[in-house]
């Protein structure tokens, strides 16, 4: 593996990708909720408990798998196999010029830019690629359902990880900026320093 290089005084701009990168009104966080339910209630839950554990483990945990795995000893890889991975987003998502040109504008120069994500990878390039905006990231940091019992956002874990993935020593703090629609997700960040956390909100 590649070591990461070291810090260069530039700012490290993340974006998150779900309900971010995208319009919430194409409809993918009902598909996703529709396939996550899905996937509880072949645990043996009912709809009603489906709904309620999974509203638990996102506000618990961030990400419903976390609890899953936790709790329920769930393989996050056939979670994801049935869960993101199965949505028809070839059938949502298109190139977005308008993205493109928001994303051109930073100035390289000046920022680093990176994805940073609680999906698995293969979702995320994913998502990435159909709104023809891979070129404008330099990479992504996402969660590592291999690893099992991973970190994801909002745990301190995950951010510090994020960190010392893009740069070896990490960036400082103040340098860091940061776009996410989950104000779960902002204040975890907020709490470990990060110079300048954005709340997303398309509806402004």
């Amino acid at each position: 593996t590649k070591a990461p290089p070291s810090p260069d005084g530039k700012r490290i701009v993340f974006f998150d990708i779900d309900n971010c990168l995208y319009s919430k009104e194409c409809g993918i966080a009902q598909l996703m909720v529709g396939k996550i339910r899905a996937y509880f209630r072949k645990l043996g839950l009912s709809d009603d408990e489906a709904r309620d554990l999974h509203n638990h483990y996102y506000k618990e945990y961030g990400l419903a798998i976390r609890g899953l795995v936790r709790h329920h000893k769930v393989d996050p890889l056939d979670y994801d196999k049935h869960c993101d991975a199965s949505l028809p987003l070839e059938t949502v998502l298109k190139v977005d010029p308008e993205l493109q040109r928001l994303l051109a504008s930073i100035d390289r120069g000046k920022c680093h830019v990176w994805a940073l994500t609680n999906a698995y990878v293969f979702h995320a390039t994913r998502v990435l690629q159909l709104l023809g905006i891979s070129q404008f990231f330099e990479g992504v940091v996402s969660c590592d359902y291999g690893a099992g019992d991973f970190s994801c956002k909002p745990e301190s874990a995950f951010f510090n990880e994020a960190l010392s993935h893009i740069s070896s020593p990490p960036p400082p703090v103040s340098d860091l900026y940061f776009v996410d629609d989950s104000a779960l997700n902002v204040r975890g960040a907020n709490a470990l320093g990060w110079g300048h956390c954005v709340l997303f909100d398309e509806s402004g």
